[in-house]
């Protein structure tokens, strides 16, 4: 059988720690499309930056109605994106974000080359991703950070964006 379809794959040998992440970020109320909005530059501003081990990120439009975005990115490795993400200004808005959603919910979903998936949703009012078919359980303890979710050791200087004590208060 002969055919014009042109068939093709990419070879991720270059890449044996690849980690691939989608986030995403849907308005709750009307206060949260202004804080949806808000992020969108900060967004742009934060890649237009090159963060060292991001290899692409894409923006979609998962619905208009309430306003939900989402984005994928790869990354180099897992501790490039850790890095990132504890580094400013991106520590900085989360820490902000996880004291005030600003009438947003937000979660992610990772999934590891090296083996692992991980996920957190943050005040997400309806199931997305994998929380539309998993049990869904605290992110608390050993479930609070994503290098405890993916099963890695700690390492040095890995200390994550606000403690769960911190988050909590000192229950």
């Amino acid at each position: 059988m002969k055919t014009s379809i042109q068939r093709e794959t990419v070879d991720l040998s270059s890449y044996p720690d690849l980690v691939v992440i989608y986030l995403g970020m849907r308005a709750q109320s009307l206060r949260g499309l202004a804080t949806l909005f808000s992020f969108g530059p900060r967004i742009r501003a934060s890649v237009a930056a090159a963060p060292d081990g991001l290899l692409q990120h894409e923006t979609f439009l998962f619905s208009l109605l309430p306003p939900h975005f989402a984005f994928r990115q790869y990354w180099r490795d897992f501790e490039s994106l850790e890095r990132f993400t504890r580094s400013s200004p991106h520590g900085e808005w989360w820490r902000g974000y996880l004291r005030d959603t600003g009438g947003t919910g937000f979660w992610h979903e990772a999934y590891s080359v090296r083996g692992g998936f991980e996920a957190v949703y943050v005040d997400v009012d309806a199931p997305v991703g994998m929380k539309q078919f998993a049990p869904v359980v605290p992110a608390r303890g050993s479930l609070f950070t994503a290098r405890h979710r993916l099963r890695r050791r700690a390492e040095a200087g890995a200390e994550p964006v606000l403690r769960e004590n911190e988050l909590y208060g000192g229950e």
